[in-house]
């Protein structure tokens, strides 16, 4: 008797030249990196993966992280004083930030004091509790002023879930998807990863990031298997990512 064994299928298998457009790597200025030594320990167990490539998106969240572009250039010159090049050869670090749309979001819109993943992409993000009731407006507002919208880990707003046809409403607002590379497991639920891959496999994800803050999230992305079935997705959306955002560095 034959017994056909199908080869397992690892995300770590995709990552080498990744560009992480979502990340919390910078130290000590939010829930990411509390300090330069965990932020060169991230990089290098990152580096190990193929991935030297990254968009540091600290939070700006006004009642809990009220960064600034200088706060985040602060603490990438902190990084950057402990020799990163000589312990991580070839790595690049470029700055944005990952936006909750907020009161304090709208003013920095209004006075395009944003700074963006790239060209005009911005990465925002939504309360967990409920979205803003002007979210149609703010989205109206960022693309009459030219700016291309990133909404971070869609897959993770729980209202949404049981109203998938907003999804799709986002979507015909001109919004980007980026999904987190851990909604594809259950690290956030069985309803997160659920909805993360009916949008992949409806098409609606444009590119991914690993949203990594600790080093026990590279723990499960390194082990990591994919269901064979969304492997060519999730290999097609990296591809995607790199493309859009590969290319230029501070």
């Amino acid at each position: 008797m034959f017994q056909f064994f199908t080869r397992k299928i690892y995300l770590r298998d995709y990552l080498e030249g990744f560009v992480d457009i979502h990340c919390h790597i910078l130290p000590g200025i939010d829930d990411g990196a509390a300090d330069t030594d965990e932020s060169i320990a991230l990089l290098k167990r990152f580096a190990a993966l193929g991935v030297r490539n990254f968009i540091a998106t600290p939070h700006i969240m006004i009642d809990f992280y009220p960064n600034n572009e200088q706060s985040i250039v602060g603490a990438y010159h902190e990084l950057e004083a402990k020799n990163l090049r000589a312990e991580i050869p070839g790595i690049i670090i470029n700055l944005s930030a990952e936006y909750m749309i907020d009161s304090h979001f709208e003013e920095l819109l209004e006075a395009e004091k944003l700074v963006p993943l790239k060209y005009r992409y911005v990465l925002v993000e939504l309360s967990y509790l409920q979205p803003p009731i002007n979210l149609n407006e703010v989205i109206g507002k960022m693309r009459d002023k030219g700016y291309y919208v990133v909404l971070a880990h869609p897959e993770r707003y729980a209202f949404y879930h049981q109203k998938k046809y907003n999804y799709s409403a986002l979507k015909q607002m001109g919004c980007f998807f980026q999904m987190n590379i851990l909604s594809l497991t259950d690290h956030y639920g069985r309803n997160v990863q659920k909805t993360a891959h009916w949008l992949l496999e409806e098409g609606m994800m444009d590119f991914i990031g690993s949203d990594t803050h600790k080093l026990y999230h590279l723990d499960r992305i390194e082990s990591m298997k994919l269901d064979k079935k969304i492997a060519p997705i999730v290999e097609q959306l990296i591809v995607n990512t790199n493309n859009s955002f590969s290319g230029f560095r501070l």
